[in-house]
């Protein structure tokens, strides 16, 4: 449960640290589980992640992930002919977005977990649905950067914005090796734009754009850097983001990873939509499940 002074301090900022969160135990074991499925994978498809352009408009790889759990390189890890220039587990940018569901270690950590639990219901959370989940590698010298965004432009709810990412640092984050930045009271003015997915052809999109003074930071000259805050964290730290927070990464350019397991929860009490546009969909078969229901606790 968040104390007094950490629940101010997310609603102030948009974002909050919270140390020691997961055990070195926990740690182990998630990173053990991700680093086995990064070895044994066999990439008979290729989808290269980018945050600056969504060039695969019609990638079924990448809507597909919603359902399973799927492998995604990095921009530099290819050759002008196709081929790989290091060894596939140091090619990968990440794994997605089902791994809450299906992998044991990561669905063990997310849903049989007390303290997250207590952690949404203190920030008042009654139905709380996992709805992404993301072994995130950022790997050492070709680690991509990620430009400023916020998560509610890809998974919306309606009438209000419920999202929250729970990012958890299963190595030390530092300016070396691409450490979170985040843009202090940015949650408080609103979704800039949206990534909607058509239903009718199986494309996604944005709609709408981002403020001048947001696109300016994407230069990341020095200059950039002085509104946002770095996130520099220990291993096991956890980080609350609130969905309309903007935040960013750089490059990993160092010689160590920067390995994350990243959650989205929203609202699913009832009153509060999940967006039919968004690009993430579960088919029937496979509905998201709550982390618990309180709406459903009957007096007596």
């Amino acid at each position: 449960m968040l104390n007094k002074a950490q629940l101010q301090e997310y609603i102030d900022k948009g974002f909050l640290a919270i140390p020691d969160f997961a055990s070195s135990a926990e740690i182990s074991s998630l990173q053990k589980s991700g680093r086995d499925l990064l070895e044994n994978f066999d990439p008979q498809s290729i989808s290269i992640f980018s945050t600056k352009n969504q060039t695969k408009k019609t990638d079924q790889h990448f809507l597909d992930s919603a359902n399973n759990v799927s492998f995604f390189f990095e921009e530099g890890a290819f050759d002008k002919d196709g081929n790989l220039l290091r060894p596939k587990n140091l090619s990968i940018n990440k794994i997605g977005h089902a791994m809450h569901d299906l992998v044991p270690e990561f669905r063990s950590w997310t849903r049989n977990n007390p303290k997250i639990a207590s952690l949404l219901r203190s920030l008042g959370y009654r139905r709380p649905l996992p709805v992404q989940s993301m072994y995130i590698c950022k790997q050492p010298c070709v680690g991509g950067e990620v430009v400023p965004h916020q998560d509610s432009s890809f998974l919306a709810t309606e009438p209000s914005n419920t999202v929250m990412g729970l990012w958890l640092a299963l190595e030390d984050a530092t300016l070396e090796n691409g450490c979170l930045w985040s843009l202090p009271g940015s949650h408080k003015h609103g979704i800039y734009r949206k990534f909607i997915r058509n239903l009718q052809d199986n494309t996604v999109s944005f709609s709408g754009e981002l403020p001048a003074e947001v696109l300016e930071e994407e230069d990341y000259h020095d200059s950039s850097d002085s509104k946002y805050e770095p996130v520099e964290v220990k291993a096991g730290t956890l980080v609350l983001l609130h969905g309309a927070n903007l935040h960013k990464s750089k490059e990993n350019k160092s010689g160590k990873s920067r390995h994350a397991f990243t959650v989205h929860v929203v609202e699913g009490a009832k009153g509060v939509e999940y967006s039919k546009t968004n690009w993430l969909q579960r088919k029937e078969d496979f509905p998201f499940e709550p982390l618990y229901d309180d709406d459903d606790v009957k007096v007596v």
